[in-house]
């Protein structure tokens, strides 16, 4: 067991991360950043959810933008292919459960 810190991590660069647990094809990170990430697919379905701060999730469902906003307890799950990007407004942790080979 090793215990960690959601609310005072805070990673060496943008979405920098702090590996949490390793399944085999799958990882479970706490990311920290004030910047936006970029557009992209995921390999597998993700699961995203805010601890801290606020996150602007911008969404491609047919062809039109969406944006949610997530407030700290608040997530997503997406399947394979989804087009996002995430947008914190401010510093923002979040923990991500995805497949080790996506983005």
């Amino acid at each position: 067991m090793t215990p960690f810190a959601a609310k005072s991590f805070t990673a060496d660069r943008p979405w920098g991360s702090q590996l949490l647990g390793d399944f085999g094809e799958v990882a479970v990170r706490l990311h920290s950043s004030d910047a936006p990430y970029h557009w992209h697919t995921n390999t597998g379905n993700e699961v995203f959810v805010v601890l801290d701060g606020v996150v602007d999730m911008h969404v491609r469902e047919a062809g039109v933008e969406r944006i949610h906003r997530l407030h700290a307890g608040e997530g997503m799950a997406f399947s394979a292919g989804d087009a996002h990007v995430a947008h914190p407004q401010g510093l923002a942790r979040v923990l991500v459960v995805e497949r080790k080979d996506s983005e």
